[in-house]
């Protein structure tokens, strides 16, 4: 309705481009309850096309919008021509499908290795340099599959991490449909384990079903729990909480980082919370954690959607300080819905323990 009347085209490719519109337009519910169609090619065939029309619409939207603006600031200043009119009416699909086609190869490509050195006071020496892998966010399912999983696990190994953190919205979908596509999981290596907490798309998708495949992959499910490892007279904690919303779902879930870090040896010299949602730090600074590694927000994914992630969560994306706790937010190594990054990056990070600076 904003732009066609100022594309000027005849009836004929008037027509088109209104049923073009309206079928990509049908498509975007239906691609995301694709899951449901019996004949699985079909499912995937239409989850694709809904999803990739998603993401056109969204640019299409945001364009259309950011021309309205100009084309208003023009017309007060009684500067706007026909010509304007109809070269912006054009500029704006295009550059949405510029900008769609450029978020599809940033989120199909393998994600980039983020090095994060995280300054712990007190740090003794034979935990100095101690690492950690996370990866976050992953979203196996409608179109991310075996493959893209495959490629994940082996650049992670290759980083030879002490440990490994799986921070949450692991999938899309049920175990039996994604168990093949999730099963390189249990390839991943690490001398002091590989760990896992729930995020919330696991309780969209069956938690109890999934929790108890990634534990028959070999990987640690943390639920509000907390294991410890040592390195010479020195002791770490790893310590997981299920997601903040996971007790809507089910009550015995309850996120609670004191429970995690109940029951630990005194004199525990660094204590990390996996926890899937910035918004748990609050809570686990007063549970006396020194770090915490998390995910959800993915960065935003893609522009504008990023400045709205502040509106439900502390920290968009990065390190950040929490009083006495640092909490590291990843951007996701996968993506959610549309296959579709731009402004931020998916990353597979490599966070490192390093003594803080002395005060002078």
């Amino acid at each position: 309705m904003r732009l066609l009347p100022d594309l000027a085209l005849d009836l004929l490719p008037t027509l088109f481009a209104v049923l073009l519109l309206l079928g990509l337009a049908i498509l975007v519910p239906v691609g995301l309850l694709s899951a449901s169609l019996r004949r699985r090619r079909w499912s995937e065939a239409v989850a694709w096309a809904g999803l990739l029309s998603m993401g056109f619409f969204s640019s299409l939207l945001v364009a259309t919008l950011a021309r309205d603006l100009v084309l208003l600031a023009l017309r007060l200043a009684g500067m706007l021509t026909p010509g304007f009119l109809h070269g912006s009416a054009v500029a704006v699909p295009l550059l949405a499908f510029g900008v769609t086609a450029l978020g599809f190869v940033n989120a199909r490509r393998l994600a980039r290795v983020v090095k994060v050195d995280v300054p712990i006071a007190g740090l003794p020496l034979a935990l100095q340099g101690y690492s950690i892998a996370q990866v976050s966010d992953i979203h196996v399912g409608p179109t991310i599959r075996r493959p893209y999983l495959e490629a994940i696990v082996e650049r992670v190994n290759k980083l030879g991490a002490d440990a490994i953190a799986i921070t949450g919205d692991l999938v899309d979908g049920s175990v039996h449909r994604l168990a093949p596509h999730t099963q390189p999981l249990a390839r991943l290596a690490a001398p002091d384990g590989v760990f896992f907490v729930t995020g919330n798309h696991e309780y969209y998708s069956g938690a109890e079903e999934w929790i108890a495949e990634v534990r028959r992959l070999g990987i640690t499910v943390l639920m509000n729990q907390h294991v410890i490892r040592r390195r010479q007279d020195a002791s770490l904690m790893i310590a997981g909480v299920a997601d903040y919303g996971a007790h809507q779902f089910h009550p015995a879930h309850k996120s609670d980082a004191r429970a995690a870090a109940a029951g630990a040896p005194a004199g525990v010299d660094v204590r990390v919370l996996l926890a899937h949602q910035p918004r748990s730090a609050p809570e686990a600074e007063k549970a006396g954690f020194h770090l915490q590694l998390s995910g959800h927000t993915h960065g935003g994914q893609f522009f504008p959607w990023n400045l709205f992630v502040p509106l439900q969560q502390p920290f968009v994306a990065g390190l950040h300080r929490v009083r006495d706790m640092w909490v590291y937010i990843s951007r996701g190594t996968g993506y959610w819905g549309p296959p579709k990054r731009f402004g931020a990056p998916s990353e597979i990070t490599l966070l490192r323990l390093v003594a803080a600076p002395v005060a002078v």
